[in-house]
């Protein structure tokens, strides 16, 4: 007799189907949304994702064929790197809507390394022997790290969310004031950036307000397409140049040559990844919360161990250090839309935009203060997913206050002053050179002083309660 003939078995299949049913991330939506959101996912990523690549290639002084392979062997790994961690092989990949995307702390070290290295085609060689010994060391440290999690309660991780959300801010802010770096103040700002930005912000906030169903959750999408349009009616959208590239290009393993090996630039690279790691684990519990889902020990390995496989992948494909994009974390919870297998469906658009320049120059030839309207609107979500885990701390212990208060502070005195940090030597500026980390750091290790190192008294708690 089958199962489901049986009354305990009837209730077995009724609850794995509910089981099943109930799991949003799991859910397979029909082919037309996938490829809708999926479109969407890249379009909130893509500004974020080539601007590594093209600052990289000017302080490398890298010819024009150079810079359009990094940007394609980028898009590549970006979609390998999501898949990876969005499907999973084995344990490895944390199985949620989570894309992948170079990490914004590699940019400054991966300079750095380049520059000393001579520039050119040589510093790239070098720049990729470190991201792939560290790639590796994150792969291998990613189920030790994890066991320290327990360690980061909800003011860690939500202070950490906070931080990562406003920390980008300036990000956005760049692309709408047409800036050269989050780092120099514009001094002067063409005004049409303002009205591109702003009305691509309000008009992501009106659509999901008053849209339903399947519109409401691309209102991000239609802000994009409408905006963009707008811009290339004024003439401010600018598609030329399509015919100087191919129709198909492959990324090709060790397009650049094989990579160089030396030991303070792996330090260097290796560090940057440790700090990944606390993004990544960052990522993985504010979309844990998003979904609904108990984030634990395990999950936290099998994410940065996909970061770390998708970061060796990087050196062999000529791209970079990966970790989870807070931007597209932003995108879930303002869309509502859960599936893991959007990012899948967002990540095979990746791929195949890397094998076709035109396709992806088009994507790019979005303006950047439409980008920017739209990267404020997501960056600001992710802030306010960690004041959503912050609501759930105990704030009348002081303790939580100063974690929260201290950690905020620091994160926002190096991102508001970029350059605080440039008297200090090369290593201390790549762990304390970005608001994130510092903010990071800050909130970890003051919840290890205060909740186990010197932890509050009897006494202390009872006038606390009282």
């Amino acid at each position: 007799m089958k199962c489901c003939e049986t009354n305990a078995g009837v209730s077995g299949c009724i609850t794995k189907a509910k089981s099943a049913q109930d799991n949003p991330v799991d859910e397979v939506l029909p082919l037309n949304k996938l490829i809708i959101y999926g479109v969407q996912h890249v379009c909130t990523f893509y500004a974020a994702a080539v601007i590594v690549p093209i600052i990289l290639a000017n302080a490398l002084n890298l010819s024009r064929n150079d810079l359009l392979h990094l940007i394609n062997a980028d898009l590549f790994t970006c979609g390998i790197a999501s898949l990876i961690q969005s499907v999973g092989i084995g344990k490895i990949g944390v199985r949620l809507p989570l894309l992948q995307g170079v990490t914004f702390t590699a940019m400054v070290p991966m300079v750095t390394i380049g520059v000393a290295a001579g520039g050119g085609i040589e510093g790239l060689r070098e720049i990729y022997g470190a991201i792939l010994i560290a790639g590796l060391f994150a792969f291998v440290a990613g189920k030790y790290f994890s066991k320290i999690v327990r360690f980061f309660p909800p003011v860690v991780m939500g202070s950490t969310i906070l931080i990562v959300g406003l920390a980008l801010l300036p990000i956005a802010a760049n692309d709408i004031v047409g800036g050269q770096s989050p780092s120099i103040m514009q001094s002067s700002v063409n005004i049409r950036n303002i009205y591109y930005a702003l009305g691509t912000f309000f008009l992501i906030v009106i659509l999901q307000r008053v849209l339903r169903g399947f519109f409401s959750t691309i209102a991000v999408l239609l802000g994009l397409l409408l905006c963009s349009g707008i811009a290339m009616m004024l003439g401010d959208m600018k598609v030329h140049d399509y015919n100087a590239l191919p129709w198909v290009a492959y990324t090709q393993p060790f397009y650049f040559g094989l990579p160089v090996f030396h030991i303070a630039p792996i330090l260097s690279m290796t560090v940057v990844m440790i700090i990944a790691m606390i993004e990544t684990s960052a990522g993985v519990y504010a979309i844990g919360s998003i979904v609904k889902r108990d984030i634990h020990a395990d999950d936290i390995a099998s994410a940065i161990q996909a970061d770390g496989l998708a970061t060796v992948l990087g050196s062999i494909f000529n791209s970079f250090p990966y970790t989870c994009y807070a931007e597209n974390v932003g995108l879930v919870r303002m869309t509502g839309v859960r599936s893991r297998w959007v990012i899948v469906s967002a990540s095979v658009i990746m791929i195949i935009l890397s094998s076709f320049p035109v396709s992806a120059a088009l994507v790019a030839s979005i303006p950047a203060p439409v980008l920017g309207g739209a990267a404020l609107a997501m960056f600001a979500t992710v802030a306010m997913i960690g004041v959503q885990i912050l609501s759930q701390v105990d704030f009348d212990d002081h303790s939580n206050i100063i974690i929260a208060g201290a950690s905020v502070a620091l994160s926002m005195l190096v991102t508001a002053q970029p350059h605080i940090t440039d008297s200090l030597p090369s290593w201390v500026r790549i762990v304390f050179g970005s608001g994130i980390t510092v903010g990071a750091l800050t909130a970890i290790f003051l919840s290890l002083l205060f909740n186990h190192v010197l932890p509050p008294s009897k006494s202390d708690k009872n006038l606390a309660s009282n």
